[in-house]
Parts: C-alpha cells; structure tokens; sequence
C-alpha cells in the first residue's frame, strides 16, 4: 500500500515538473507572459506603483497643413464584367449570302451586328472574342447554332471579324470569354 502511495506521489512530482518546465519553455518562446506567471505579489505595505510612462495624443493634421496635396478624389471605376473562359478554338466568319437569313434564335442575321454562332452556349451570351495573333478583342452576343465546319469553335459576323481582323485570312485563332451580366 506505501509503494501505492509513493508510486502515485512520483506521477504527481513528475506532471508537476514536466507543467512548470513547459510553461518556462513557453514563456521564453512568446507564448505566455512568464515575468506576469512567475512575479511575487506585490506588497500592500509598499508605497502604490506609479507609472512614468506619458501618452501623448497628437491629432491627425489635414494634408493641407502638412503642405502634402491629397490625391484627387476619383470616381470609382465601373466595375468592369467578370469573365469566365471558354477556350480557345478557330474562328471563321459568315459569308455575305447568310445575310437577312433567319437564325437558330428566330431573329434576322445582320453581318453588320456584332454577333455570332456557338454549338453549346445559351441564346442571348456576350462572348469576348479575342484574336490571339493579333491582341485585339470585341464583345459579340450569341444568336445561332454553329458552326457545322469540323475544327471550327466560333463564326462571327463579318462586322466582328472585320475589327478582329480576321477577314484576309477568313480564319483564325481566337480565345473565347463569356461575360457575366
């Protein structure tokens, strides 16, 4: 029964002095406040600690004063769409005798309008179309099915293939972006 007792006192000595090495560990890391956990209480007898330390509250002075200009306020910019790519595929564009034709929509098709056709893209999209040679971009809405051409992942209008400059070539790589409305 003593052997019981003494084993359970050296378990209890042995908790005890693993806490206090780890708090000492973890004050010296930073993570505990050791000087606070390890100070003597303080003697009530004692004359009250005061502090030496002085705040000072200085008040922020306008850039005028300073002689600093403030940057002009700006008007915040137009958040532009977000854009979700597509792809990136070969392009090609209507040819003049689709021109006044009805499309897959039901609407008119007009070369002049800044439209096109895809095979899986809702009715009513705005697309990015980039050029990929060339950097240079415009924004066509989607109102046909197509095109049919294997390879080919977008036809444009020939206004939008116009300002994409595909019209020398009658084809080429561009990148693919639907907008968000």
């Amino acid at each position: 029964m003593r052997t019981g007792n003494r084993s359970q006192s050296l378990v209890a000595r042995s908790f005890g002095s693993r806490s206090v090495h780890t708090i000492a560990v973890a004050g010296l890391l930073g993570f505990l406040p050791l000087a606070a956990s390890t100070a003597a209480a303080p003697d009530p007898a004692a004359s009250p600690a005061t502090s030496t330390a002085v705040v000072e509250l200085v008040p922020e002075q306008p850039a005028d004063e300073l002689g600093v200009s403030a940057p002009a306020s700006q008007e915040p910019a137009a958040s532009s769409p977000q854009e979700t790519v597509v792809g990136r595929g070969s392009a090609s564009y209507y040819a003049a005798k689709f021109d006044g034709r009805r499309t897959a929509s039901g609407e008119r098709f007009d070369n002049d309008d800044m439209t096109a056709a895809h095979r899986t893209l809702p009715f009513g999209s705005r697309v990015r179309v980039t050029n990929v040679s060339t950097g240079r971009s415009v924004v066509v809405r989607i109102n046909d099915r197509g095109p049919f051409t294997r390879g080919r992942m977008i036809d444009v209008s020939r206004a939008a293939a116009q300002d994409l400059g595909l019209i020398a070539s009658g084809h080429g790589t561009v990148e693919l972006a639907l907008l968000a409305d």
